[in-house]
């Protein structure tokens, strides 16, 4: 067996392993939304529906936004039998943006919240320089 055939093996199962992840990631999304309705009365009393709530929903999404992201990278990869830069980096900023979107200020430090800053300033530039060489 070559190793193209070895490569293209490894590449099918990820892709299975993939699709299997962002079914349960699907799953868990619409059972949190189901357990804040019908549990906690979300419907009967807005402020049962708090901000943490919405927070871990946004958080739960996204999960589900990146799984898709990096099907399609594997995908991409697949096809073209390369690594597309533009889709890594697309993922990398969801990655970074749900991270934002479920920080706890009160729990962390400003480093982290710096770091965050420099992931999202980095990503950004490199966004910007792939976009610039593609088009």
């Amino acid at each position: 067996m070559g190793l193209k055939k070895i490569e293209t093996l490894a590449v099918k199962v990820l892709s299975i392993a993939m699709v299997a992840i962002l079914l349960t990631a699907v799953v868990e999304l619409c059972l949190f939304i189901g357990q804040e309705i019908l549990f906690n009365n979300a419907l009967a009393d807005p402020d049962k529906f708090s901000t943490v709530t919405l927070i871990k929903i946004f958080g739960l999404f996204l999960n589900v936004l990146i799984a898709l992201e990096v099907l399609e990278n594997i995908t991409a990869y697949l096809k073209n039998h390369g690594v597309q830069l533009e889709l890594v980096v697309v993922t990398s900023l969801t990655a970074v943006a749900r991270k934002i979107i479920i920080f706890d200020f009160n729990k962390s430090t400003g480093i982290e919240l710096m770091a965050l800053a420099l992931a999202i300033l980095t990503l950004s530039i490199s966004y910007w320089i792939v976009r610039r060489k593609s088009h």
